[in-house]
């Protein structure tokens, strides 16, 4: 299906062949970052090599342009205080381009693409790795508690280690629904409740102890769905 390899090359190349310091580089330098324009390759790389077919570039081009538009109009209208607003009309934006690209090949019966159920588990898998995490941080940023005092080394965390944490959480709940064995879900959240929440427990601090609850039952509900949706 044409519109799953379109999104699985979006979440590729949005998410996980775009390193932070690339964002970073795009929100300071805007129009003058190379990255910008590297970024808009690798998509236009990645459908070409998703399709398989040169005669499609057009396809391609046309998708890589429009994400060209909207990322530069992103970058040059977003505020600090406007930034996950933003991020949600970004992808918005993304997702309605590659559907109406589809829609418009499907209308004049080009058939370019057969329906792979292969293809939409490696894109729901891809969408709960890296873009879940980025999708969850982005509801829960604005109740992001202040954790004063935690210095001891009992509060000290690996880097990223909350966030690699939640995507293989995520990756598990994901290959157990799709496998058919929901108990699997049940095991994995009762193995984060009792390592994860005795710890926030003893540290007393119930602002923090919701926020995590918040992410994790999001974090959750996300690869849930996901999971139904790829099996539908």
């Amino acid at each position: 299906m044409l519109f799953i390899k379109l999104i699985l090359a979006h979440l590729l190349g949005d998410f996980i062949f775009q390193p932070n310091s690339w964002v970073a580089d795009k929100e300071r330098e805007k129009a003058k970052s190379l990255y910008l324009y590297l970024h808009t390759f690798i998509h236009f790389a990645l459908i070409m090599l998703l399709l398989w077919d040169l005669h499609l570039w057009w396809i391609a081009a046309a998708v890589a342009g429009s994400h060209f538009i909207i990322d530069l109009a992103k970058l040059q209208y977003q505020k600090p205080n406007t930034r996950k607003n933003w991020f949600f009309i970004d992808q918005l934006l993304h997702v309605l381009v590659i559907a109406g690209i589809t829609l418009y090949v499907m209308k004049f019966d080009f058939s370019l693409i057969d329906n792979s159920d292969l293809l939409k588990v490696i894109a729901g898998a891809v969408f709960v790795t890296v873009p879940a995490s980025i999708t969850v941080k982005m509801l829960i940023s604005g109740w992001t508690p202040v954790t004063p005092n935690l210095t001891s080394p009992q509060t000290e965390s690996l880097a990223n280690a909350g966030k690699y944490i939640g995507i293989l959480e995520r990756l598990l709940v994901f290959i157990f629904i799709v496998v058919n064995h929901w108990e699997g879900v049940g095991f994995m959240i009762a193995a984060k409740s009792v390592f994860r929440f005795s710890d926030l427990a003893e540290a007393k601090q119930r602002k923090l102890t919701e926020y995590v609850l918040i992410g994790t039952l999001l974090s959750f509900g996300i690869a849930v769905m996901t999971g139904i949706l790829v099996k539908i």
